[in-house]
């Protein structure tokens, strides 16, 4: 058998080493290539990435504007709805003090029903009423039969007038009371 002299060993494993050489940088070749095919893809990414974020800084600082015009416009609309709240309570209590001061009207009314129905004919009677309803009423009143008018036919009239009257002003008395109470119990169902 023949030897092989040692120059063709030693240049057939220098050239078995360069074949693998060659595979491996065909291989990182290819990788370099995908990298590479990668990084424009990473570019195009972080390019819209940037786009985006410019983006969302134009909206939150149009954002920051509207929520401060929405401030300004909640809190003079606020300050408007308190000075609402604080009138309607001024009125809702002056209301109140004018329904007291016809309740009082219209228990001196009641109460003074029954001394003028006792008292004698043609007799000056005077009202008794608390001092907050005072003035409400301007002078006593002056009842006089009718004979003395000199119309003896209106004489007997008087009497059903004067029951009229008083049946007037005691519905009216208890309408108002009514009235009142109504008023108290829906202010006292919205409390």
């Amino acid at each position: 058998m023949t030897t092989l002299p040692l120059g063709m060993i030693i240049e057939g494993m220098v050239s078995v080493l360069l074949l693998i050489t060659i595979g491996y940088c065909w291989m990182l070749n290819k990788r370099l290539q995908r990298l590479r095919a990668d990084e424009q893809v990473l570019r195009a990414t972080i390019s819209e990435l940037m786009t985006a974020t410019e983006i969302a800084e134009r909206a939150i600082l149009g954002l920051k504007t509207t929520a401060a015009e929405a401030d300004k416009t909640l809190g003079s609309r606020l300050k408007q709805a308190q000075t609402m709240s604080h009138s309607l309570a001024d009125q809702l209590g002056e209301g109140e003090k004018v329904f007291t001061r016809i309740t009082q009207i219209a228990e001196a009314a009641r109460s003074a029903m029954p001394q003028r129905e006792s008292a004698p004919r043609g007799e000056t009677y005077a009202v008794q009423a608390p001092a907050a309803a005072a003035a409400y009423v301007p002078q006593a009143q002056s009842y006089a039969p009718a004979s003395h008018y000199g119309d003896p036919a209106a004489a007997e009239i008087e009497p059903e007038r004067k029951r009229s009257r008083t049946s007037d002003i005691r519905s009216a008395a208890a309408e108002a009371t009514a009235r009142l109470e109504e008023f108290r119990r829906r202010k006292g169902a919205a409390a």
